[in-house]
């Protein structure tokens, strides 16, 4: 207690001086507008930055539920778009193909080797299996390899082992994407393309309809560049990918219903005719 009155002994003056000062600044903003007005609009500027500043924070601090959200959100639509029924000129398709889309993330990517593999964070658990296709907001990623309880490996499109049937945009004309210039992470190759089919450099490539594994007409890239192979009979394509290879975060992994039942009634059908 006596620090505070010796305090107020030591700055009386400059005390007396602040209490004087505040006192006239009071009586000049309320008997003039115009004072009032600027100190208004101050206070107003300053309480606004202050609200505009804790919102940035905020938000900042909800960028990953936010983000979170886009994707479960994504998830929902691409669930929606894989199970709505193809329609024709001539028929309506009321039995499409059933596929369950589960949301994921890459904790581990390879891309510089010539069999390159990608971690996910999804497993059994999660009834994740075998042969299941996995894709990203922009293109196809790879197929599911092998599993464990809470995750999953698979093999990038990025492998000489990798062979994914794809097409044209907007036509029927199949072929086989493959990974032979493997030095070069952003472009694969599209096999098997007839020598008599009109090609555009940056035309469209998306999977085809002859796999159990991806829904038809998921993108893939567009035409960097093409040449007769050397039997003069098929196209060799070289595809630029839209996925950035080496920079993948949220995976979305697509489970055929009916993958199960296709391939049974193949692998009879087969047993049949032999």
């Amino acid at each position: 207690m006596q620090q505070i009155i010796n305090f107020l002994i030591r700055y009386k003056t400059f005390l007396l001086y602040l209490f004087l000062l505040l006192i006239s600044l009071i009586f000049t903003f309320q008997s003039h507008s115009y004072h009032q007005s600027k100190f208004l609009n101050s206070s107003n500027y300053i309480t606004g930055s202050i609200y505009s500043f804790s919102d940035n924070i905020s938000s900042y601090f909800n960028l990953r539920e936010e983000n979170n959200s886009l994707v479960e959100e994504n998830k929902r639509l691409r669930d929606k778009l894989f199970n709505t029924p193809q329609l024709t000129a001539a028929t309506i398709d009321t039995t499409a193909i059933d596929y369950e889309v589960i949301r994921g993330k890459v904790i581990n990517n390879s891309y510089a080797d010539q069999r390159n593999y990608v971690t996910i964070n999804k497993g059994k658990k999660d009834s994740i299996a075998q042969d299941m296709g996995v894709i990203t907001d922009k293109g196809i990623l790879g197929i599911v390899e092998n599993t464990s309880a809470n995750f999953s490996t698979v093999q990038s499109i990025l492998s000489e082992k990798s062979n994914i049937n794809a097409k044209i945009k907007n036509s029927n004309h199949f072929g086989s994407l493959v990974w032979e210039n493997t030095q070069d992470y952003n472009v694969v190759q599209l096999i098997d393309i007839p020598r008599l089919v009109p090609l555009t450099i940056g035309d469209t490539i998306v999977t085809g309809a002859m796999s159990s594994i991806f829904p038809e007409n998921i993108p893939i890239g567009t035409i960097k560049r093409f040449d007769l192979d050397n039997s003069k009979s098929f196209y060799f394509i070289d595809v630029e990918l839209f996925n950035d290879m080496t920079n993948i975060g949220n995976i979305y992994i697509i489970k055929n219903l009916n993958r199960k039942e296709v391939l049974q009634l193949e692998a009879e059908t087969e047993a049949n005719d032999q």
